[in-house]
């Protein structure tokens, strides 16, 4: 996402300091560092981050997309665990936090054309099982989001034409609006402080598989 959109995303959020604009790249540790670390200068502490960043571009192994497993790996993955590297001694010190990761429906079943894809969401669980496990000692709660199709702008990272296609047939006939993952994370983080939403996996209705 562009500067320029970002900023109008923090002006239509709130003005005045109540929402700040900062470019960053997930893919680099540093940058995602920089990002919570003003957050927490800001506004004095960090309560919440949702790891949510993320490319598909799928296509069959035997295309051998080497350089597009490669971005999936780094974002989808890496992203995430940059995320909670830079939140963690945050909410460890506050004693309380909320680290939620986004996953996928892919993320519970594979299909051709989405084994790499799959394999990254797969691993977005696991990380976010392995630290709902070592977290209880600081009351941080944690939240694996699994989402079907949303209509974002995720369709735009397929690069196989034969797949594009498809990837887009699909959304435009059952993706459901981008509020419906808004509710599910308002819905988990509006929990009582002794309880921990831990997954959420949800589709459009229409959706089979």
């Amino acid at each position: 996402m562009s500067c320029a959109r970002i900023k109008a995303l923090a002006d239509e959020l709130g003005g005045n300091g109540k929402a700040v604009a900062i470019q960053t790249d997930v893919t680099q540790c540093e940058q995602v560092k920089n990002l919570v670390d003003t957050a927490v200068k800001t506004y004095g502490r960090i309560d919440i981050i949702i790891n949510n960043a993320g490319l598909m571009p799928q296509s069959l192994l035997e295309s051998v997309r080497i350089e597009d497993w490669d971005r999936m790996i780094d974002v989808n993955i890496k992203g995430v665990l940059y995320g909670i590297a830079a939140s963690l001694q945050y909410m460890k010190e506050q004693k309380a936090g909320h680290i939620i990761n986004v996953s996928s429906v892919a993320g519970h079943k594979v299909g051709p054309g989405g084994a790499v894809y799959s394999a990254t969401k797969h691993a977005v669980r696991a990380l976010s099982e392995g630290l709902r496990q070592e977290v209880k000692p600081y009351n941080i709660r944690t939240t694996v989001i699994s989402p079907g199709p949303v209509a974002t702008e995720l369709p735009n990272s397929v690069t196989d034409p034969v797949v594009s296609g498809r990837i887009r047939k699909f959304y435009e006939e059952i993706a459901i609006p981008a509020d419906s993952f808004a509710r599910a994370v308002a819905f988990a983080i509006s929990q009582p402080d002794d309880v921990d939403i831990n997954e959420i996996l949800f589709r459009p209705t229409r959706q089979e598989y």
